[in-house]
């Protein structure tokens, strides 16, 4: 098993944790960077996530620091299931929609 710590780490925004097993690969969360110039370039460069190779996303809860990069996850060849309670789900109809737009921007 081989975990990576690809966000909230160094700083609080951005939670990822990219889990590779020998059966699937996998994030716990897929936040936005957000802060300052620096920080918020992450959110640009997904190299690091190889979208296309993510079966699933489990969502802890619908935080933009936990859920605000699906959008570019999914631009650019997620495909798979997010998995994630009820409440979230009803919570991220909105604050997706956020969290595009300020992508875009």
């Amino acid at each position: 098993m081989k975990i990576q710590f690809l966000g909230a780490a160094r700083t609080v925004t951005g939670s990822c944790h990219m889990i590779e097993t020998g059966a699937a690969r996998f994030c716990i969360d897929c936040g936005m960077h957000q802060g300052n110039r620096a920080i918020e370039e992450r959110n640009r460069d997904l190299t690091p996530y190889r979208p296309k190779a993510v079966d699933f996303v489990i969502l802890t809860h619908a935080h933009m620091d936990h859920a605000g990069l699906l959008p570019a996850l999914a631009a650019n060849g997620f495909s798979g299931p997010v998995y994630c309670t009820s409440a979230t789900a009803d919570l991220l109809g909105v604050m997706l929609e956020d969290s595009a737009h300020i992508q875009e921007v």
